[in-house]
């Protein structure tokens, strides 16, 4: 349950981020405001860090080089939704995201990749899938 609330809390901070980034970067650019969310999801975490985790950062040399790119994908995906944003709205543009989402991750544990457990999909999982797509297809009308 605890997860599943985390899920829901993450999603809806994606959609609100999304849309207030589209609004910064209307006054400011794209990129401008990609710096800004990120730079303050920084000190946000690192205050968080500090003070509720207790500042314990030695296991930051646990972390394998290539998995360091995440906040490079950040920056990329703030640019992507932003202009997705201002060009087809902010509903098509998180369904079109979750859909993107759901299929990476039907590769990703059906092969095991990173270190995840193998899962095996079936007929239910892609017919899901195609119910999504079908209804983005329906929103865009």
């Amino acid at each position: 349950m605890r997860g599943s609330l985390f899920a829901f809390l993450g999603g809806t901070l994606i959609t609100l981020q999304g849309v207030a980034n589209s609004r910064i970067s209307q006054d400011i650019g794209t990129w401008q405001a990609a710096t800004i969310t990120h730079f303050t999801g920084f000190v946000t975490a690192l205050l968080i860090l500090l003070f509720v985790r207790g500042g314990k950062g030695s296991s930051f040399k646990q972390v394998k080089p290539l998995y360091l790119i995440g906040g490079t994908f950040g920056a990329i995906i703030i640019f992507s939704n932003v202009t997705a944003i201002h060009h087809i709205g902010v509903t098509l543009t998180i369904s079109a995201i979750l859909i993107a989402q759901l299929s990476l991750t039907f590769l990703i544990d059906s092969n095991g990749w990173f270190g995840v457990v193998k899962q095996k999909m079936q007929l239910p999982q892609f017919i899901g899938i195609g119910m999504m797509i079908a209804g983005v297809v329906i929103l865009r009308f």
